[in-house]
């Protein structure tokens, strides 16, 4: 009994969230993998035209590209990264 109860009020809680997150629009974030962009690894270091699945995972974890793009590793490479990000249709963000 007290796991079918369980089972219901977290069923109910993520239903709430969920309503919530429809009508009021609010967008969902995505958790920030920066292994995610090593798929792009080539696209940036040689500035050559970005791959389809390169784009897929930028546009993915776009709410993380400031983290990553401030990194010291990165730095040498901001006018490819640019070059990749904008090929992507993506609007280079500031990170200031």
């Amino acid at each position: 009994m007290r796991f079918i109860t369980l089972v219901f009020i977290v069923s109910i809680l993520s239903s709430v969230t969920l309503t919530k997150t429809l009508i009021l629009g609010e967008e969902v974030k995505a958790t920030c993998d920066f292994t995610k962009f090593q798929v792009c690894k080539p696209e940036i270091i040689t500035g050559s035209p970005p791959s389809e699945e390169c784009c897929e995972k930028l546009k993915e974890q776009q709410s993380c590209l400031c983290p990553y793009l401030i990194s010291p590793s990165i730095s040498q490479y901001i006018g490819n990264a640019k070059r990749v990000i904008r090929a992507c249709g993506i609007p280079f963000p500031n990170c200031s």
